[in-house]
């Protein structure tokens, strides 16, 4: 399977910064974003199999110069089921936050 590259959006203003990887798998153009901007959050899919998955996720959290993430493209089907405690453990091991939203669920930033 070859994985889907569209492009990420850098959101700044006054009240802060967001990174929004979009439908893509980890790239090193990524570190480019930590370069110049370090997002307040970043969104980043997390599902594996058609974006990536939750190791290359903390890859791009770390290229991305960011420790809040909320993950999004998982659990809407099977093939991107993931474990969410897993998931979250292996960012706060990371000194990272990991929210992940239920279908419907939403946050205030």
């Amino acid at each position: 399977m070859v994985p889907c590259f569209v492009a990420g959006t850098l959101i700044e203003t006054k009240e802060g910064n967001f990174y929004h990887a979009g439908d893509t798998a980890l790239t090193y153009d990524m570190k480019l974003i930590g370069e110049y901007s370090q997002p307040d959050i970043a969104f980043l899919p997390i599902g594996d199999n058609f974006t990536m998955g939750i190791k290359d996720a903390l890859i791009a959290s770390d290229f991305v110069e960011c420790d809040k993430i909320l993950g999004y493209h998982f659990d809407t089907f099977g093939y991107i089921e993931i474990d969410h405690e897993v998931a979250k453990r292996k960012f706060f091991e990371k000194g990272k936050d990991l929210m992940l939203l239920e279908i419907g669920d939403s946050i205030e930033l």
